[in-house]
């Protein structure tokens, strides 16, 4: 193998700019021509490739974001576009895939692995919802990101005695809810996989004002739903004020810590290293700190792991 391809898709990641740099550097450290494919399976279709030399990745490391830009492409789910998709890739000469992205990204490069293109993923994005490694690219600077603003909105809680609702990303997996109400003391914490009833809330709200608690924090997921009707339906029961706050896409943002940068690294020269092997339609991921492989379709049949004992430590430290 002399020339691979590396490309980020979905939605953007701190640490996917560690992972490009550690496959192009490894890939031109093992004596392999690197080229990076622009905006993801839209630029491979459209052949927005070009060869990366190391200089090019200079001084990306901790940056947030991907210089590789993303986009969505509904043609490359069809075989024609999935076909002209590899055309572009014998065009360039490309002979392999590193994909940075989610479980769709995934999908993508397991169509193109089936059709006998080699491809390699490695798991980027803040949800931490990609079975069977311990941590995806940029979560950890994203739980980072909402403890910064939960601290920040703790200070003025206190200050004038009010109860807060903070709303984080995560649709289907509460891991930065429940990794950021646990550091951070929240009172509850709302994620999709464990159903809280508004009634169990209200009452934890009763106790501490009982108790002489001025102030709470509530962490809610968006896969639970609203922060604003969550907040609507306190003030029915319990005719208790409260305030909003939506963090957004300030959360994928921002330089990534020093945890994503290294795995970012980790996992992209583990990558060329696979593809070098001869594998295919593997994701790298992390297990106990070590960095590990498995097959892409049998990961895109399970769930990710929920932590029910975090979940537990959450509550019992939470009364």
């Amino acid at each position: 193998m002399k020339r691979i391809g590396v490309l980020t898709s979905g939605g953007d990641a701190p640490g996917m700019n560690a992972a490009i740099r550690a496959v192009v550097r490894a890939g031109i450290y093992r004596g392999i021509e690197v080229y990076g494919i622009y905006h993801g399976y839209k630029g491979l279709i459209t052949g927005n490739i070009k060869k990366l030399e190391v200089s090019d990745v200079g001084d990306i490391v901790q940056r947030g974001g991907t210089i590789l830009y993303t986009a969505r492409c509904e043609e490359f789910k069809t075989e024609e576009g999935r076909a002209i998709a590899i055309e572009q890739l014998k065009k360039f000469g490309i002979e392999g895939l590193v994909v940075i992205g989610g479980d769709g990204s995934f999908m993508g490069g397991v169509k193109l692995t089936q059709l006998g293109f080699p491809t390699i993923g490695i798991p980027g994005t803040i949800d931490n919802d990609i079975p069977e490694t311990d941590f995806t690219l940029g979560f950890d600077t994203a739980l980072n990101t909402i403890i910064d603003a939960i601290d920040k909105i703790r200070d003025t809680a206190t200050s004038h005695e009010r109860r807060f609702i903070i709303e984080v990303m995560g649709r289907g997996c509460g891991d930065l809810a429940l990794w950021s109400g646990l550091a951070d003391g929240a009172e509850s914490i709302l994620i999709p996989e464990k159903t809280e009833d508004i009634d169990q809330i209200c009452d934890r709200l009763s106790r501490g004002l009982e108790r002489g608690k001025r102030h709470n924090i509530i962490i809610v997921a968006e896969g639970v739903g609203s922060a604003d009707e969550i907040a609507k339906k306190i003030k029915e029961k319990n005719n208790m004020d409260t305030r909003v706050t939506v963090l957004g896409h300030v959360q994928r943002g921002g330089s990534p810590s020093a945890f994503d940068r290294i795995l970012g690294s980790r996992m992209g020269s583990k990558a060329v290293e696979l593809l070098l092997a001869g594998e295919k339609g593997k994701m790298i991921a992390i297990q106990n700190n070590h960095i590990v492989a498995h097959d892409i379709l049998d990961l895109l049949t399970k769930k990710h792991d929920f932590n029910e004992s975090l979940f537990q430590l959450a509550k019992e430290l939470s009364i």
